[in-house]
């Protein structure tokens, strides 16, 4: 129980700090004034989880099949990290001069609000399809060019087309300060668009796996 405890403790920690770097992505974004520029520089928040292992909730939750039933309580640790660095990073920035931000902010989070449940629940599975992507590039592929590409794709094409993050949408909707009924359901429902979009293209990929363990005769593993 001691060990499970300081992991899930050790889980919480690097989910704050996922959240924060997500956090830095969406300033990034927000600051660039260009929707293509900033889809592109939102890629650093992944960037920075990927190289310090920290825990985002739409890449871990991609491994949910390859693991124990307790991996369920750690990605719930793992949420509620993502919001907890999410939340700081918000309150922090709001006391900074880029809280001029919040205008560009709270008209992202209007539409987002504003958007009907289904919508969100579907944008959010594309999101993390192209999460999955990202990830698994960036760690499988063995060329620097082909990791860089889906990692700058697999990324910034979700950003550009809109589709719903859930830890992002904790930073903009906490740094709009839109406290509601609504905020937490549509953030409740997004969450479960990220899921069954982190958990696709993996469930396919392990249906497609021949009695060898290989998938169409290659070797990668996708964890």
């Amino acid at each position: 129980m001691k060990k499970a405890l300081i992991g899930l403790s050790k889980d919480l920690i690097l989910g704050v700090l996922a959240g924060i770097s997500i956090s830095i992505g969406c300033v990034a974004f927000l600051s660039s004034g260009d929707k293509v520029t900033g889809s592109l520089f939102f890629v650093i928040g992944l960037f920075m989880i990927l190289n310090l292992d920290f825990n985002l909730f739409t890449g871990k939750v991609c491994y949910a099949f390859d693991n124990k039933p307790f991996y369920i309580l750690k990605l719930v640790f793992i949420w509620i990290g993502n919001f907890l660095g999410a939340l700081v990073s918000a309150l922090l920035i709001g006391e900074t001069r880029l809280k001029g931000l919040k205008e560009a902010c709270e008209g992202i989070v209007n539409t987002k609000l504003n958007d009907s449940l289904v919508s969100l629940f579907v944008l959010a599975i594309f999101c993390n399809i192209l999460i999955f992507l990202a990830v698994y590039g960036y760690k499988n592929f063995d060329n620097i060019i082909a990791k860089t590409l889906a990692l700058v794709f697999g990324v910034s094409v979700f950003v550009l087309c809109g589709f719903e993050h859930c830890v992002a949408d904790m930073f903009y909707f906490c740094f709009a300060g839109a406290w509601t009924g609504r905020m937490i359901l549509s953030l409740f429902i997004i969450t479960l668009g990220n899921i069954v979009g982190g958990l696709f293209i993996p469930l396919v990929m392990k249906l497609n796996k021949k009695p060898d363990g290989n998938q169409n005769g290659s070797n990668n593993d996708y964890k």
